[in-house]
C-alpha cells in the first residue's frame, strides 16, 4: 500500500492497514505522545484500532514536545 507520511512516500507491505499497525511498522517511538492527521482529519487515540487506511492517504504524525517557562 503506497502513504504520505509526513510528506514522503511510504510503502507498506498488505492490505489491511489500520493506524496502529502503521505507527508499529514505522518504528514510532513513544505512540502516545503522538497526534494523527489522515487526511486533514484528527483521528482520536481510541479511534486508532478501527481506523483503517487506504491507498494515497495522507498521513501525518505531530509531535508534542514540551518547554519553556
Amino acid at each position: 500500500m503506497q502513504l504520505t507520511v509526513n510528506g514522503k512516500q511510504q510503502h507498506i507491505e498488505g492490505q489491511v492497514l489500520d493506524l496502529v499497525r502503521l505507527l508499529t511498522e514505522l518504528k514510532v517511538q513513544r505512540p502516545d505522545t503522538v497526534a494523527v492527521q489522515v487526511n486533514g482529519q484528527f483521528v482520536g487515540r481510541e479511534a486508532y484500532e478501527s481506523t483503517f487506511l487506504r491507498e494515497d492517504d495522507e498521513v501525518e504524525f505531530l509531535y508534542f514536545m514540551g518547554g519553556g517557562s
